[in-house]
């Protein structure tokens, strides 16, 4: 995932309307959850695409890989 520093770069880049100070541990549960939540639409967006790239090269393969978990 994200090491601790990135984890706090990200925090201090993302300009929030408030002052925060969390625990740098905090953070890094924080970024992990986020993490967690998104990664399965990541990962389907990244399934679809390989999907669309095979199709154009085997309809068999792509269908396949369409359906495959």
């Amino acid at each position: 995932m994200l090491t601790p520093r990135e984890i706090k770069d990200a925090f201090i880049n993302c300009k929030l309307e408030e002052n925060y100070n969390f625990l740098e541990e905090d953070l890094v549960k924080l970024a992990n959850a986020f993490i967690t939540a998104v990664e399965p639409k990541i990962t389907q967006k990244e399934k679809d695409r390989c999907v669309k790239i095979v199709s154009g090269l085997n309809k068999e393969v792509a269908k396949a890989l369409e359906v495959a978990k």
